[in-house]
């Protein structure tokens, strides 16, 4: 088998891949003509970020570490609520 095609073992790492797919999917909705429903997507994917990255333990964080965990789960927060609400605020364009 492959190297590539070897599960990571860290937990966060094969969360941040899943999550990474899951925002593949919301910018897949975004290209198609549905961004409300792509951004949303994308946003909660973020809030899902951080709500794991809250509780991987340390030594199992992988690559959904990038500083620390405070700043991380602040940061990826800010931007999944950010990006939903953005979803619904905005108003519906004439051709909706």
């Amino acid at each position: 088998m492959s190297p590539f095609l070897k599960m990571p073992r860290s937990r966060g790492t094969q969360a941040y891949i899943v999550l990474l797919l899951v925002v593949l999917v919301g910018l897949g909705l975004v290209a198609s003509g549905h961004w409300r429903r792509g951004i949303v997507v994308v946003g909660g994917a973020f809030i899902v970020s951080a709500g794991l990255r809250a509780v991987v333990p340390e030594e199992q964080k992988g690559l959904l570490a990038v500083r620390g965990r405070g700043f991380d789960v602040a940061w990826t927060a800010f931007l999944g609520i950010s990006l939903v609400v953005l979803g619904f605020v905005v108003p519906p364009g004439p051709d909706a």
